[in-house]
């Protein structure tokens, strides 16, 4: 099992248990910060690349330079899970993706939505203010959620439900506000940025996140891959379909510029925090309740806001903080734990009292997107 996952005996699990309160409550502020740090410098830094003047490299190229580095690094973790065996490293991989080809390609539709969301958001962050991009992806949790309760027929509490709602209100207020504002005007007189490309950028993309969660969980249900190897099938389909893409999309710029065409150390700095942002992310999760996940991901808006106001001049009024901070509340509440059951008089019911909470805490973890990085 991988370290999202750990099996019995494995040494995360060893670690965590034996982990003393005041190591364990170490470890979760360690897995805040850098799970606002990934989330908010990554969309920073991708505004920044695609903003500034002089050769655009091109975003095909970085998704599947993207996609070869997390294979690559996937690979060496599972042979270093094998204690180097590459015997052993071998015959996994051939079994797990050749022998059982019927569940590799289980995982085809997932990467092709997984590929189309990563260029997506290249368009989206290059034609949007970070801030905005920030506020407008939160979208995702709605997607997410309503195709978690269309395709697998889960249930929210009123409290998610509410969150939903004043999610939804808050990225309005964020769009009204832009629409009326300067900064539209601004974006509009910057060489290739379009507003309207960059908002529908993001829907599409958010909607594409829901359902490739929602989708890869129905059917990798009861699975008993590691994390590591599964990031390695969507990652074997994910170069591929990246590169139909590059070659459809900028074929003959690539031909006669090269594939590396406007890369420079920053670009590089991007790519490396795409690929492995998100497997850090997958490892420092584990420490972090949904309370925590949802706390950092409402700190991460406050941080690229803060950032975009010094980095790129964003201007922040009224109507952008109260959309704003409906955003960073819905997304608190919606990461809540639902409210344990009453108890019951008799002991099986209190069994199946208990067994309910855990499901139910689990129902709000599965609601949460994964990180589409992680996959």
């Amino acid at each position: 099992a991988g370290l999202l996952n750990p099996g019995p005996g494995s040494w995360s699990t060893t670690l965590e248990s034996s982990d003393p309160p005041h190591l364990a409550r170490k470890l979760k502020y360690i897995s805040l910060a850098i799970l606002v740090i990934q989330n908010a410098s990554l969309i920073l830094s991708i505004r920044y690349v695609r903003t500034l003047p002089g050769d655009r490299f091109f975003a095909t190229s970085a998704v599947v330079m993207a996609e070869v580095l997390k294979v690559f690094t996937c690979l060496l973790l599972i042979l270093f899970q094998r204690r180097g065996n590459v015997k052993e490293f071998v015959v996994l991989l051939f079994d797990s993706i050749v022998v059982q080809y019927w569940d590799t390609l289980k995982l085809a539709i997932p990467s092709l939505i997984y590929t189309l969301q990563n260029n997506l958001q290249y368009v989206a962050i290059s034609n949007l203010p970070a801030a905005t991009f920030q506020v407008t992806y939160q979208l995702k949790i709605l997607t997410t959620a309503l195709f978690s309760v269309l395709m697998l027929r889960k249930s929210l509490s009123r409290v998610q439900w509410v969150s939903l709602l004043l999610l939804f209100a808050g990225v309005a207020i964020v769009q009204v506000e832009q629409d009326g504002s300067k900064q539209k005007e601004a974006i509009g007189s910057s060489a290739n940025q379009n507003y309207a490309k960059g908002l529908v950028a993001v829907v599409v993309s958010c909607l594409s996140s829901g359902f490739a969660g929602v989708y890869f969980e129905k059917i990798l249900k009861g699975s008993s891959a590691s994390v590591w190897l599964r990031n390695v099938q969507l990652g074997i389909f994910g170069t591929v379909l990246g590169l139909l893409g590059l070659w459809w999309n900028d074929g003959a710029a690539i031909a006669e510029k090269g594939f590396l065409f406007g890369y420079t150390p920053m670009v590089w700095g991007v790519i490396f925090n795409q690929a492995f942002g998100g497997l850090l992310v997958a490892v420092v999760v584990k420490y972090a309740d949904n309370i925590l996940k949802g706390f950092a991901t409402s700190f991460s808006i406050i941080v690229s806001t803060v950032m975009s106001i010094y980095l790129f001049g964003f201007h922040v009024d009224l109507l952008f903080t109260v959309g704003a901070g409906l955003v960073i509340g819905a997304v608190y509440m919606y990461s809540l734990p639902k409210a344990a059951a009453p108890p019951s008089s008799t002991r099986s019911s209190h069994s199946s009292s208990n067994h309910s909470n855990r499901a139910g805490d689990s129902e709000t973890d599965e609601f949460l997107p994964k990180s589409v990085l992680v996959k």
